[in-house]
């Protein structure tokens, strides 16, 4: 596997983890209702966490190639590997059209 798919797919993991707590210290720390003490220390904890908790910093990436653009988040595949696996017949449902 490509590097940049191991790490995408560890982001993926530390978000769906942390997503709760994240959210929650989110909310306490842009609540402008709450003392600023209670807000700075929510933003301390926010500060804590990995970079890879941070939703944004999943990116969809072909599975087969790591390749970042032209993905078809459906099947996670790039439009190369998906015509490559379509053709040879290798994901159900996919043809190639013809008319």
């Amino acid at each position: 596997m490509n590097a940049r798919v191991l790490r995408d797919i560890k982001a993926r993991r530390m978000v769906f983890e942390n997503e709760v707590t994240r959210r929650a210290y989110l909310f306490v720390a842009r609540n402008q209702t709450l003392p600023p003490a209670v807000r700075y220390q929510a933003q301390l904890q926010l500060n804590n966490f990995s970079k890879y908790t941070r939703p944004n910093t999943v990116n969809n990436r072909c599975v087969e190639s790591g390749r970042g653009r032209g993905v078809m988040s459906k099947f996670g595949l790039c439009r190369y590997q998906f015509r490559l696996k379509a053709l040879a017949g290798d994901i159900p449902g996919v043809k190639k059209a013809s008319w």
